[in-house]
């Protein structure tokens, strides 16, 4: 092969290569997204968002984050005092601080649409997720924050193919089919227990329930209780949870610190 005028093979040699990964990027061997991970879901209080939250794009995977597309349900149930003794917790005053005096023991964190293993979230839907303030007001007394009901219809009711107003009717009846037991209604003073603890208390109010179906978080310092998540069916009938609900992730501890509602 003879070398073209004024070109030295230096010259010759990176025009080849440049050639070669042209062809390589033409064929689709290169710019392939990864597959993202996902972090397990979080109910702290600063990742809630208003109405003026921007929409959610949708997934590269076929399945993730289609709406209406999941396997079951987690009714998560927040255990109050430990909210309000965070951080997050002292800028809350309508869960926290509300005028009329009311204390909170459990309340309403949300209904998660989730799959056998991962869940969906942020789904993309055909008109703008906006969640009325007569839907707010009628969820207001089991889940005393604005911002959380906007927040959780963004994050989680849109993956349910639910309408606002559907969705929340859903969480309303799953909610008031759980008895929380006596002992979580309105304690006075701390209590130390382990998450098996707080699953019998609430299988022994609720017969239609078994220890399967249930997951108990914790989190900080003192290993403070954080929430309990109880799995239903699409149709709202309890049923066994998914890995999502994995004890060992939500809390290892034997030992729990359960704030007293103040």
């Amino acid at each position: 092969m003879r070398t073209p005028p004024n070109l030295s093979w230096p010259a010759i040699a990176v025009l080849a290569v440049v050639a070669l990964a042209l062809i390589y990027f033409d064929q689709g061997g290169g710019g392939r997204d990864a597959p993202s991970s996902r972090e397990p879901s979080s109910p702290a209080s600063s990742e809630r968002q208003g109405n003026d939250a921007r929409p959610a794009s949708a997934s590269s995977h076929a399945r993730d984050n289609e709406a209406g597309n999941f396997d079951y349900y987690s009714l998560v149930l927040s255990w109050s005092p430990t909210h309000c003794d965070s951080p997050e917790g002292q800028d809350d005053e309508s869960q926290c601080a509300p005028r009329g005096g009311r204390r909170y023991a459990f309340i309403l964190h949300g209904l998660w649409p989730q799959y056998e293993r991962g869940y969906p979230e942020e789904c993309p839907t055909r008109t703008r997720p906006y969640v009325s303030q007569n839907v707010i007001d009628d969820m207001f007394d089991v889940m005393p924050s604005k911002r959380l009901i906007i927040h959780e219809y963004r994050k989680h009711g849109t993956c349910s193919g639910l309408t606002p107003e559907v969705y929340y009717q859903t969480a309303r009846r799953i909610f008031d089919s759980v008895t929380i037991p006596q002992r979580f209604r309105d304690p006075p003073a701390e209590q130390y227990m382990s998450p098996a603890d707080v699953v019998r208390a609430f299988v022994e109010a609720n017969p239609n329930l078994r220890p399967d179906m249930f997951g108990v978080a914790c989190r900080g310092p003192g290993t403070r209780f954080r929430e309990v998540r109880i799995c239903f069916s699409k149709t709202g009938s309890p049923r066994s949870c998914g890995p999502n609900e994995d004890q060992r992730q939500l809390c290892r501890s034997s030992r729990m610190h359960v704030p007293p509602v103040r």
